[in-house]
């Protein structure tokens, strides 16, 4: 059974409500759980990329990533959950894991699973909430993976209003 359905979630899909790139973080993170992260995308037969100012690298440490100089070139690696569905991490600190994910690729009940399920594979590979929210909207999370419940859960107060 889906974690969400589509029906209650789709306000929260909606590229022109949300941004078409919501933010999605675990705070509260290490090296250790950046570096489980990569360990979780090179052993679960995801397609992965990293790049270094743009330039595809092979994928280093996550101690050596996290230690590079702030003026360095920036770094980010795209992760493929599914074919045509993209997310891509920008290792900035080891304080937080933040990705964004382009909600036009996740549209209709597949879109909503395959981001529930990748959701709910770093959360339990990390054992923390993995929570959305809109574009810029740090702070008010909509939908998130619970370690408690085991599952992605709808956390807005109510159904966005459509219009």
């Amino acid at each position: 059974m889906s974690d969400l359905l589509w029906d209650d979630v789709r306000d929260f899909f909606d590229p022109d409500m949300m941004g078409a790139l919501p933010d999605i973080c675990v705070t509260g993170t290490s090296v250790e759980d950046w570096q489980a992260v990569f360990d979780l995308v090179q052993s679960d037969g995801y397609t992965w990329e990293y790049s270094v100012g743009g330039e595809v690298e092979p994928l280093p440490s996550a101690a050596e990533v996290l230690a590079r100089p702030v003026e360095a070139d920036w770094v980010a690696l795209r992760v493929w959950p599914a074919p045509h569905v993209l997310a891509i991490f920008r290792p900035y600190g080891p304080e937080e894991i933040d990705f964004d994910v382009d909600l036009r690729e996740l549209q209709g009940q597949t879109g909503v699973d395959i981001l529930c399920g990748f959701l709910s594979a770093i959360g339990r590979q990390l054992n923390k909430p993995v929570l959305m929210t809109a574009e810029g909207g740090y702070g008010d999370p909509v939908l998130g993976f619970d370690p408690g419940a085991g599952r992605v859960m709808l956390l807005a107060g109510h159904q966005a209003e459509r219009e």
